[in-house]
């Protein structure tokens, strides 16, 4: 793994390893760099292998590599470079390219060290692509590589990445939408199918949502919020435009005709008390998107109703005080926030992208919009004023587990 950065991924990371036994077995863990706020949460019984500087700068600034004399690495990216876009020449991509990962993993590979050279290990496990070190860099008995990607959504050189991922005895996928989207592009690799649930630590989510929190939540009215990276997988620079028809199809009438508040949850009554204007829409993340965003946010004139957060080393307090939370992305592999929101007993909206049905039991533990904008508006309308819905599901949120725990012991059966 690169760094523990906050994303998806990096907390499964960390669930699985809170869940595994320190009695059952003995965990190296091999971090390219180690900074990220998730560094923290590292059990204390696992042995952290020191960094190395040869695979620390493998996505660093090409002048940070030169810097610190690690030519072969620079040598290696330049190529990976240069073929990758001889590949794009006849095959163009046509989603998120994803090609130029497996690229550099090639072509660097011969010019980083081994990984702790003196160990055999009885199960390596390679948990985000590319997994070339995991085989090329590692002496194991069996080795286990996982998927996090919807592979319907991403453009890869197939043919370049097959002997990587035949290499591994076993494939971890998320979801069985995403294992059949990975195998529409490797076949071949069926048998070697292993279906795992995230394992999200629930205690500590749990714990960590009852930390203080600054005021950046108190708005009078109905709370949304959304969580990712600003990427364009997470389709945050729609969401001014969603909240915008949200708040047109709100103030047309749905809350007018309340008037008698019994048995009506308090999500809408501070709706019907404080009026449309007060709904508010915040965003907690990073990334490239943000000035996108914001352009998109002044266009739609949602300045008062659409507000980024930034940055959040510890989200689970916002994700407790928000209303509704919303994941309105192009597409997700399992969405780790979506299960964070529905084990602090959160009323969920996902939009439908290829794997949502594999995340969300519709109208049980959340609810499915469309994703055009409209359509996502409109949906968001309905379960706001729907509140037997948000209460049915919250009351089902309470009694089921999320945490995925269990789902450990496929990691026990693989060293037997």
């Amino acid at each position: 793994m690169h760094y523990l950065e906050l994303g998806g991924a990096e907390m499964s990371l960390i669930g699985l390893l809170n869940a595994l036994d320190p009695a059952k077995v003995d965990v190296d863990l091999f971090i390219y760099c180690h900074r990220g706020p998730l560094m923290k949460f590292i059990p204390k019984w696992v042995n952290l292998l020191p960094e190395n500087t040869a695979y620390a700068v493998i996505e660093s600034p090409i002048a940070v590599a030169l810097k610190r004399g690690h030519l072969g690495v620079v040598a290696g990216r330049l190529m990976a470079k240069l073929k990758c876009q001889q590949f794009r020449r006849h095959y163009p991509a046509k989603g998120d390219d994803a090609a130029i990962l497996q690229y550099v993993a090639d072509y660097v590979a011969p010019c980083l060290p081994r990984i702790n050279p003196n160990v055999e290990y009885d199960l390596c496990i390679s948990y985000l692509t590319p997994h070339n070190f995991g085989f090329d860099k590692v002496r194991a008995r069996r080795r286990l590589a996982w998927i996090h990607t919807d592979y319907s959504t991403v453009d890869v050189d197939a043919m370049r990445e097959l002997p990587v991922w035949g290499a591994y005895d076993h494939i971890a996928s998320i979801s069985h939408d995403v294992s059949i989207s990975f195998l529409k592009v490797f076949p071949s690799l069926k048998d070697k199918i292993i279906e795992f649930e995230n394992i999200i630590p629930g205690e500590f989510v749990k714990s960590r949502a009852d930390d203080s929190m600054s005021n950046d939540m108190k708005s009078r009215g109905v709370n949304i919020l959304s969580i990712g990276r600003y990427v364009y997988q997470k389709n945050f620079e729609n969401i001014p435009l969603i909240c915008k028809e949200l708040m047109n199809l709100l103030s047309v009438g749905r809350f007018c005709e309340v008037r008698n508040y019994d048995n009506v949850p308090d999500t809408t009554q501070r709706m019907v008390a404080a009026g449309v204007e007060n709904l508010k829409w915040y965003i907690i993340g990073f990334g490239g998107s943000e000035e996108l965003i914001r352009q998109r946010i002044a266009e739609a004139g949602m300045e008062e109703h659409v507000i980024l957060l930034g940055k959040k080393d510890n989200p689970y307090p916002y994700i407790k005080a928000c209303d509704i939370y919303v994941q309105p992305s192009r597409y997700e592999g399992k969405s780790i926030t979506v299960r964070e929101a529905q084990i602090l007993c959160k009323p969920v909206v996902v939009t439908n992208y290829p794997t949502a049905s594999s995340q969300i039991k519709n109208g049980v533990d959340g609810v499915i919009v469309p994703l055009d904008n409209e359509g996502c508006a409109r949906g968001l309308a309905d379960f706001i004023a729907d509140t037997a819905l948000q209460q049915r599901i919250v009351d089902y949120l309470r009694i089921h587990d999320y945490a995925n725990t269990s789902e450990v012991e496929k990691i026990y059966s693989l060293l037997k």
